[in-house]
């Protein structure tokens, strides 16, 4: 019995997984587009956001630690885990928003718009989360603190997600000599 291959390939040959918003192949044939905030051609976007989003996923955590366990160690830490989430994502998006204003393709791409939205209502509810707490981080969690952090963390994923879409399905803020504008 012969068994033939019923599998679809697709010509774009990574990610072999269809895209979330769209696809373009010719951003596969080309090198891609260098960051325009970078040292010595390293990127430091996706440098500059691996601690917000730990801090920002980390006080979703000590939020339910409060909540399981009533200690206020864990409403201190949701404050001081909040605060430093704040404050590095407003460093990562500077520099974010320099290559989204730099570099056509990145405002080409739905995936451009969709990371910039997530990542300013990310700036605006860890704002608001953060002053709801502020001179009494205790009282404040249950429930909205807990609610935003929940969000925040929903997001936070999202988000990421639209940017590694930027970063490998259309080679935005890699290593190469590609073209800033649409290619």
């Amino acid at each position: 019995m012969e068994t033939t291959d019923a599998t679809q390939t697709n010509s774009t040959p990574f990610p072999n997984i269809p895209p979330v918003i769209e696809s373009n192949d010719s951003e596969y044939v080309d090198s891609g587009v260098p960051s325009t905030v970078a040292i010595a051609g390293h990127p430091l976007h996706p440098l500059s956001v691996t601690f917000p989003i730990a801090f920002l996923a980390a006080a979703l955590g000590s939020d339910i630690g409060y909540w399981l366990s009533g200690d206020f160690f864990w409403a201190r830490a949701s404050l001081w885990l909040i605060g430093l989430g704040l404050a590095g994502g407003v460093l990562a998006s500077a520099i974010g928003l320099s290559d989204f204003f730099r570099i056509e393709r990145v405002r080409k791409r739905s995936a451009g718009w969709a990371h910039l939205i997530l990542n300013v209502s990310l700036i605006v509810l860890s704002l608001v989360n953060f002053l709801l707490r502020l001179g009494d981080a205790e009282s404040r969690i249950l429930p909205w603190g807990l609610v935003l952090s929940l969000i925040v963390g929903t997001l936070v994923s999202i988000s990421g997600w639209f940017g590694a879409e930027l970063s490998y399905r259309h080679k935005i803020g890699v290593v190469g000599a590609g073209s800033r504008r649409y290619p």
